[in-house]
């Protein structure tokens, strides 16, 4: 199993006026900096969750079909699937109809029998679009993720200069994994 981003997210969960009121910074000179903080920011949580922040369109690339009929997918919460398409032996590819799964935050259930399911080819026969985030508005992100980010920015905003020696500094600041552990997938 293979994922791809496609595209990501039309703009960032905190805006640089949030960000800039949050830091209590009013001169423009470091909006650069901050802006930079932000995405970075956002990558690590939806690195650590597995979650991502705002609609983001990805791939998934399979073999076949898992055992149990259930694919997990690698970033969730799913928005919606896009596109499912199949490539056969002879390397002709097939547009698999949506309406035959069912989909839950995390996973998408498929059917015992596929309509329309060709014979796969060995490796990466399939592949599924889908778009993953908690919606496409800033304020559909939860806000205990909002703080964490903006915590997350004012730490590396402040320690930007330090150099970390084991035992002596943190990347992320105190309370932080707290903040995000009820978004991390638990593995069993």
């Amino acid at each position: 199993m293979t994922a791809y981003l496609l595209a990501g997210p039309a703009e960032e969960p905190v805006s640089l006026a949030e960000a800039k009121a949050f830091l209590k910074v009013d001169d423009t000179v470091e909006d650069g900096l901050i802006n930079t903080l932000i995405g970075a920011a956002r990558l690590h949580i939806e690195g650590v969750t597995g979650k991502a922040l705002l609609a983001q369109s990805w791939r998934l690339v399979l073999d076949n079909w898992p055992e149990g009929g259930v694919v997990k997918l690698p970033v969730s919460p799913l928005l919606s699937v896009t596109g499912i398409a199949a490539t056969d032996e002879n390397g002709g590819n097939h547009d698999i109809a949506l309406a035959q799964f069912l989909s839950e935050p995390d996973r998408l259930v498929v059917p015992p029998v596929v309509i329309g399911m060709p014979a796969l080819r060995t490796r990466q026969g399939l592949e599924i679009d889908y778009v993953a985030g908690y919606g496409t508005e800033p304020a559909d992100v939860p806000a205990d993720l909002r703080q964490a980010l903006l915590g997350l920015v004012a730490h590396w905003y402040e320690h930007r200069d330090a150099v970390i020696v084991a035992g002596s500094g943190a990347i992320v600041p105190s309370g932080f994994d707290r903040a995000v552990a009820s978004y991390k997938r638990v593995r069993l």
